[in-house]
């Protein structure tokens, strides 16, 4: 079957004699596409289905972009770009239309979340910063795997529910229900009151914070080792590698990738391939130099 078609707007601006603001410029251009019918959705859905037509992909594909801009707007306060966030959710809304399935009774928008969540927080736990900070084994295995192993038991005519999940993977029920909690439901703020409670607030519920003495020392010591070869490994980047590193990797509000694209003349493919480059340069360099950052890294 054929991949939906490529429709979905550019995230970056053009030249103007006015500053535009990218994010408003998208919104207002998804905006333009309609709404469909649930007939109207079932219809093109079995047509791509069925045929491969790539004109329904294209159809299913831009009614929904308006659920990946609110989706990804959820998940702002984790990851600061909210526009790579559209575009990772667009990927994951186009792998929604391709393996769905509208005589299963559910919605595409319905369906489609699922796999828009779960495009986001690959990508923030990928990118959000250069060392991966507080996940299990068992947490990514369920993470990457919780959506292909619902499918396949739900094809075979049974019920996907969480034992029959965990069985799957080979872990835990509770670990599979607090991964769906992660990703059917929507961020809670710490300030907001406990259910019954008029002053008690959820952030009354977490453990202090408090940490070690020696554990304190140990971390401001790997810390300045880190930032020491951080800096000697950028001097060995070239120009374009160094802001894609400096700018994208290490910023705490990273340009996009259709902005270093566009700043070099360059696809955005390119310019994620040069971050992958740098990627597995530093996890060399790493190596080469004895810096082991998983003993560093925060306990899940």
């Amino acid at each position: 079957m054929k991949d939906p078609i490529n429709v979905l707007p550019a995230l970056s601006s053009r030249p103007h004699l006015e500053p535009v603001d990218p994010l408003k410029r998208y919104v207002q251009e998804v905006s333009q596409y309609p709404f469909l019918s649930p007939q109207e959705e079932r219809e093109l859905a079995k047509s791509y289905l069925e045929t491969g037509d790539r004109e329904a992909a294209r159809r299913l594909v831009t009614s929904h972009l308006r659920l990946v801009v609110k989706i990804a707007h959820e998940y702002r306060s984790a990851y600061g770009n909210l526009l790579d966030l559209i575009q990772e959710g667009n990927l994951g809304l186009m792998r929604a239309v391709k393996t769905f399935d509208p005589d299963k009774g559910a919605r595409l928008g319905h369906y489609a979340t699922w796999w828009i969540k779960s495009f986001i927080l690959k990508h923030i736990l990928d990118n959000f910063r250069l060392i991966k900070i507080g996940t299990t084994q068992a947490q990514r295995r369920i993470f990457f795997n919780l959506m292909k192993e619902k499918e396949r038991i739900e094809k075979e005519g049974l019920h996907a529910g969480v034992h029959e999940l965990a069985a799957a993977m080979n872990v835990k029920p509770e670990e599979v229900e607090e991964m769906q909690l992660r990703l059917g439901k929507n961020d809670l703020s710490l300030d907001a009151p406990l259910q019954g409670e008029d002053e008690k607030r959820h952030i009354d519920l977490l453990p202090g914070g408090d940490t070690p003495a020696d554990e304190s020392i140990d971390q401001a010591k790997f810390k300045n080792v880190l930032d020491q070869k951080l800096g000697e490994f950028a001097k060995s980047l070239n120009e374009r590698e160094s802001k894609i590193f400096q700018e994208r990797l290490l910023s705490e509000v990273p340009l996009t990738l259709q902005a270093i694209a566009d700043e070099y003349g360059i696809s955005r493919e390119r310019a994620r391939q040069i971050e992958e480059r740098i990627k597995s340069k530093l996890k060399t360099f790493f190596k080469q130099e004895g810096v082991n950052v998983e003993e560093h890294l925060a306990p899940a």
